[in-house]
């Protein structure tokens, strides 16, 4: 590390189980953000401040008018552009020494697979179960932790997936049969504090990951309610018949 990196994150070398080799470790990671709205927004914020060294931004979107309240990267001049151009920009700004790559478009599950093998972590920030699913067949079979979190209304969830453990739960354990019209924040609303405080959490849980320092509990779903501000968690259970992480799952994919 240079002068300049211990002068910058010198209140996190301050930290006894994080030190120095937590920092170095989150500048050799690499984390792939799927999705730049209300979560990703604040995610890759402190994920790129806080030194992690390679972050993939991956969004097929535009901004809107209405993006603007949840999703604080963006400026009312940027109506229209692309979220990853725009995120990009606001990131570089805040930390040059973090290398970026913009993924444009929607991933599927091949492209999924090609990306998720390169990195170290991803952060579902996605607000559609179709894509939800997809990530978490590619994290499972690449064995790639998983950060996931949504929120809607006053409400938001997190779970972490760390699927290099035996007997784990996935994903679609949790959601095995919902469709992509179940939930819309277009139509049932979000609090935008709400999305930013899940964000925030999952920035959280990824640099514990990846700089091996800290406690991730593997499929411990947190619940947060916003308009009685508590939270609820509770341990996932594998499910015998997913379809994903089951002995009827899919043949694994190796890291090359």
């Amino acid at each position: 590390m240079n002068e300049n990196e211990l002068d910058r994150y010198s209140r996190q070398l301050l930290l006894a189980d994080f030190d120095v080799e937590g920092q170095l470790r989150l500048k050799q990671a690499k984390v792939l953000i799927v999705g730049l709205g209300g979560l990703g927004n604040i995610a890759a914020t402190y994920l790129a401040t806080s030194g992690v060294g390679h972050l993939l931004l991956a969004d097929d979107d535009r901004i809107e008018n209405s993006n603007l309240p949840r999703q604080v990267l963006y400026e009312e001049s940027q109506i229209g552009r692309t979220k990853v151009e725009a995120a990009v920009g606001q990131l570089r700004a805040k930390n040059s020494a973090t290398e970026f790559q913009t993924i444009e478009q929607r991933l599927s599950d091949e492209s999924l697979q090609g990306v998720i093998s390169e990195v170290d972590a991803v952060l579902d920030c996605t607000d559609n179960f179709t894509t939800r699913q997809a990530i978490n067949r590619a994290c499972w079979q690449l064995k790639t932790p998983l950060i996931s979190a949504a929120a809607i209304r006053w409400e938001g969830q997190l779970v972490s997936f760390l699927y290099d453990q035996q007997d784990s739960p996935c994903y679609e354990c949790l959601y095995p049969a919902l469709s992509d019209q179940a939930l819309s924040c277009n139509e049932s609303g979000i609090l935008s504090p709400v999305v930013g405080l899940l964000g925030v959490y999952q920035a959280l849980e990824a640099m514990k990951v990846v700089s091996q320092t800290g406690v991730v509990k593997h499929g411990s779903l947190k619940l947060f309610d916003g308009f009685q501000a508590s939270w609820r968690e509770m341990q996932l259970t594998q499910d015998p018949a997913c379809c994903v992480c089951s002995e009827k799952a899919s043949i694994t994919v190796e890291k090359s």
